[in-house]
């Protein structure tokens, strides 16, 4: 029965993008996904009728469910026909549907972004970057970034691909690209540039403004410079983010000032370098969500490099990463060491906790 409602949802989503003939933009990559995602939602909403996948749908039922507009139902039987009814209302009679689908494309298995890519064909392909995440399932981080490729493979001629170039593995997929690739970082090489990049922490005892911190940047993209101001949030990672949507707003014709003022809206997803208020005077990095040694490292740093209060003490609170495989132990151990340089006392908790 489960594989029924797989196949059912499929079907319907594939009609749903055939008839409607929205314009997809695909992301991908092992870590900075969904970040991207939400800048480039951000970006793109500004000018055009945009829906972005909700949470982390990333997978085989999340992206049909996108497409449809949809909600997981769970084990609801009401809720699941009330879905296959409202899709094929949207397949019989022609109604209002988004002009750009965002979606993220994850990957916990090998072919995973085969299957989604020939669900919802991408007219632009983003891939954030490739590093040892879910190496349990793929083996090894070569076969992580194989897969990854298969979206940029999947742009066709007429689309464009867009690329981390501070990413080795990423920067490498230009070459597989049919169409044009353009590319973003924070390195001379990118052609959508992150410069003079700065991050401060207000004074957070004093509870005076909402916003807790900020990261503030100039993007370069040809001859035009613009700054971009991002609210309640530290980390590089959410300049990459900006990046990438940045990118893919100039892809979609958007000039450099609409795609700056359209990012003082962004916002963060949950557990990923937000900024909230603790008791007593403190400040929480709350990176949450999920992690990896490359995510938990730059976590790291940023805690180091901050200018904090006179007798300020830096709390790193750890918990384990999965589904790294062999990667297990240097992973915990590469987190355990820039841990031992930018914060003044770790708490970590887990079996990995160990190494």
């Amino acid at each position: 029965m489960k594989n029924l409602l797989f196949t059912i949802l499929q079907f319907l989503a594939c009609r749903i993008v055939k008839k409607y003939n929205p314009t997809i933009v695909a992301i991908t990559g092992s870590v900075g996904k969904t970040s991207a995602k939400e800048a480039i939602a951000a970006v793109l909403g500004a000018k055009f009728s945009v829906r972005a996948s909700p949470k982390n749908y990333n997978n085989e039922l999340g992206v049909p469910f996108t497409i449809l507009g949809a909600r997981a139902p769970g084990r609801s039987s009401l809720r699941w026909c009330g879905i296959i009814v409202c899709a094929l209302t949207k397949i019989l009679v022609r109604g209002s549907y988004p002009a750009i689908l965002v979606l993220e494309m994850g990957a916990d298995h090998p072919r995973d972004i085969a299957k989604l890519v020939k669900l919802a064909p991408p007219t632009v392909g983003v891939v954030t970057a490739v590093a040892p995440v879910h190496t349990e399932f793929f083996g090894s981080v070569e076969k992580v970034a194989r897969e990854k490729r298969r979206l940029v493979e999947a742009v066709p001629k007429s689309g464009t691909v867009v690329l981390n170039a501070d990413d080795e593995a990423v920067a490498e997929f230009a070459s597989a690209a049919r169409g044009p690739a353009l590319t973003y970082g924070i390195e001379q090489e990118a052609a959508v540039r992150a410069v003079e990049i700065r991050e401060q922490t207000t004074d957070y005892r004093l509870q005076t403004t909402d916003e807790l911190g900020s990261v503030h940047f100039k993007i370069t993209h040809n001859d035009a410079v613009v700054p971009v101001h991002l609210s309640n949030v530290l980390g590089v990672s959410h300049v990459y983010a900006a990046l990438a949507g940045a990118a893919v707003g100039q892809v979609l014709s958007m000039n450099m000032v609409e795609i700056s003022n359209a990012l003082l809206k962004y916002v963060p997803p949950p557990g990923r370098m937000r900024l909230i208020a603790g008791i007593k005077g403190t400040l929480i990095i709350d990176d949450t969500y999920n992690s990896s040694p490359r995510a938990a490292v730059a976590a790291l740093e940023t805690l180091g490099n901050l200018t904090l209060p006179t007798g300020a003490t830096r709390y790193a609170v750890l918990g384990d990463m999965l589904e790294l495989g062999s990667y297990t132990e240097k992973g915990h151990r590469e987190v355990g060491q820039a841990a031992a340089k930018q914060a003044d006392v770790l708490l970590a908790v887990g079996v990995n906790a160990q190494w």
